[in-house]
């Protein structure tokens, strides 16, 4: 089986290797992928891995190295399940890998869960895999890329509303260019006579990228935070860059009512023990907003919503994101490089596709 491994202290360097294909125990499947999305939530996901538990998901034998998760569609190649049945494809969470090997739990629904040992205390979202029917590759490319960066854009936007939006005059989306960014710029402006504007933060060659998709009031480089009104507001930070965050609240002060640490796309230009002015910026886990909807709402329904607010979205994504197609999972570590780096297009999503 080959795989991608991440030097889990240089999340840019990648190398590929192969181990032998592990023997299936009884109540165990083998999964082969099909294909997966590579995004800037993957360099989260290995800028994260220790702090939120993401190398936990995929452990591999050799120290300091580790499988980033992505989300893709599988197919069940081999079972000794009385679950699932050869042929059942599956959308979820994977290693950048060939294959998984999971213990399977099927609700009534039809939903599976891996019930192996070690992901047990590990979020349940991540653990939970949807069976889909044969869709066409490009519906299984918008929904690996988009489905989980919107997902968390949808939750952002009621999280948000769930707090009153902290009495905030003005949103402002940090790395606004990134699709959980603009996913959220976009959630948020279809809100209906809403009482704050949203103003998108993103780097100046990424400026008329985030403009031209029309959901920002304002759009501002990050040289230009100095500009920035001066009013109630809540910044929400995909980039986790500690020059601009710091930047933002001395600009604003007492006028920063919360700061949400999101993503970390800008990896490398993060630190967590920069003295920052005013108040302290808070981690928002997705997560946590699920289970407590889920408490809240009953079971389904905030899967439902987020369901209809994907696709909402996905049926004009045509108008703002190009697919690159990318053959083989050699192909997995430039991609990867390439985004871990910020040297990507913010229009393009990349899938790689194995078979």
């Amino acid at each position: 089986m080959q795989r991608i491994l991440v030097d889990q202290q240089n999340i840019t360097r990648v190398t590929k290797d192969a181990v032998p294909t592990e023997e299936l125990q009884p109540g165990q499947v083998r999964i082969a992928l099909e294909s997966f999305a590579l995004t800037a939530n993957n360099v989260t996901y290995a800028a994260s891995g220790h702090a939120i538990g993401y190398w936990k998901f995929f452990p591999v034998d050799v120290p300091g190295q580790g499988l980033v998760p992505v989300w893709g569609i599988g197919r069940v190649v081999q079972t000794r399940s009385d679950s699932l049945n050869v042929g059942t494809r599956l959308y979820g969470f994977y290693p950048m890998a060939e294959s998984l090997v999971i213990t399977p739990e099927v609700s009534s629904g039809g939903k599976v869960t891996d019930i192996a040992a070690h992901r047990l205390d590990l979020p349940a979202v991540y653990n939970r895999y949807l069976p889909v029917k044969d869709t066409t590759p490009d519906q299984d490319h918008l929904r690996a890329l988009l489905q989980p960066l919107l997902a968390t854009s949808y939750l952002l936007s009621d999280w948000l509303d769930d707090n009153s939006y902290f009495g905030a005059d003005q949103i402002i989306i940090g790395s606004a260019s990134s699709k959980t960014g603009l996913g959220l710029c976009k959630y948020l402006a279809k809100k209906i006579d809403r009482g704050f504007g949203i103003i998108g933060l993103t780097s100046e060659g990424n400026r008329s990228f985030v403009a031209a998709a029309g959901a920002c009031d304002q759009v501002f480089s990050y040289d230009e935070i100095a500009d920035l009104p001066r009013k109630a507001s809540v910044f929400v930070d995909m980039a986790g860059n500690a020059r601009v965050k710091a930047a933002l609240h001395k600009h604003l002060a007492a006028d920063l009512k919360h700061s949400a640490a999101v993503g970390i796309s800008h990896w490398d230009a993060f630190n967590p023990k920069v003295e920052l002015d005013g108040i302290k910026p808070e981690f928002f886990f997705a997560p946590a907003q699920i289970a407590k909807r889920r408490q809240e709402w009953g079971k389904g329904e905030i899967d439902r919503r987020i369901g209809e607010a994907f696709m909402r979205l996905a049926d004009e994504a045509s108008k703002w994101l190009t697919v690159k197609v990318h053959m083989g999972l050699d192909t997995a570590p430039a991609v990867y490089e390439a985004l871990a780096k910020g040297a990507m297009d913010p229009g393009e999503g990349h899938v790689i596709r194995l078979i």
